[in-house]
């Protein structure tokens, strides 16, 4: 696929993205939930090793394929590996599955009920690799706690000043202020994330376009003028923290946004599954996601 091919299939695909990006204190629990408990590596270089090779095994499983993953979001240390022999971005687009790179470097400390992204010194560096890997586009991820005007307005700023380097580079940017779905203020915090995104989306200048994965929103459908706006090329969401099904409904609630969901993609994959019951439990998650994403109202119902 070259570059208009994936813009034209994110666009207008009828699938969803997978995140296949937990990174750094996310590790650990991503094994624990693939059956790979703690003692079963000793470095840094082991544990990233396991997280690999269950990422590989996704990648190269015939369940996997780009008729119904039409995008998947890469950790670094995913992008510079390989499955299947080739590269991963590589083998992504030979699948029809367009590769993203999550960019950020983690959250600050919580300050007025939010939590800016960590300082990125070496993104140019980072982003030109990316491009030359194949890289389609970039995600990055910010937590917004509490309905905090100001705390808001400035994690949208964040969010839009790096989306405007990575379009810079000719990357599409995943723009990813995720609201907690735990908090008391999150009906709140999804109005002003709104009325803050659709100003910085008025902003933007020449044709730049961005994409949006937002938390699934307390009220339904109230992403809808981020949807239909000419400078988004598509809304994606996060399970957030709900389980499959429920995320699934939650999903199918909300017209036009497709998934990107991790946890809810792989809870049911193990270590010790022979490939056949691996490919049925991975296939078997695919399917119930993309019929959330792109038959809402058969789940729905």
């Amino acid at each position: 696929m070259n570059n208009a091919d994936m813009t034209a299939k994110i666009a207008d695909g009828h699938g969803f993205i997978a995140a296949l990006d937990q990174s750094g204190g996310s590790t650990p629990k991503a094994l624990k939930g693939y059956g790979v408990e703690d003692g079963a590596w000793s470095t840094d270089e082991e544990m990233f090793g396991l997280i690999h090779a269950m990422r590989a095994r996704i990648i190269t499983s015939d369940a996997f394929t780009g008729d119904k993953v039409i995008g998947a979001i890469l950790f670094e240390r995913t992008m510079d590996g390989q499955a299947g022999g080739k590269s991963v971005p590589q083998a992504l687009a030979d699948k029809g599955v367009v590769p993203f790179l999550k960019i950020d470097k983690g959250l600050e400390d919580e300050a007025d009920g939010v939590q800016l992204m960590k300082p990125m010194p070496d993104l140019d560096t980072l982003l030109a690799r990316a491009k030359k890997l194949g890289i389609f586009g970039t995600k990055e991820r910010s937590v917004v706690n509490l309905a905090n005007h100001a705390g808001i307005a400035a994690v949208v700023a964040q969010q839009f000043e790096i989306a405007d380097q990575v379009l810079a580079h000719g990357l599409m940017p995943i723009i990813e202020p995720e609201v907690n779905i735990k908090s008391a203020e999150r009906a709140e915090a999804d109005q002003i994330l709104l009325d803050e995104t659709l100003k910085a989306l008025d902003e933007l200048t020449g044709n730049d376009k961005v994409m949006l994965k937002l938390s699934l929103p307390a009220k339904p459908g109230l992403f809808q003028p981020l949807v239909d706006h000419p400078r988004v090329l598509r809304v994606v969401a996060l399970s957030g923290g709900f389980a499959r099904t429920e995320a699934c409904a939650e999903l199918a609630k909300n017209p036009g946004i497709i998934a990107s969901f991790s946890r809810a993609l792989l809870s049911d994959l193990r270590q010790p599954m022979t490939d056949a019951e691996f490919d049925t439990a991975l296939g078997q998650a695919i399917d119930e996601i993309h019929c959330a994403s792109t038959q809402k109202a058969l789940v729905a119902a």
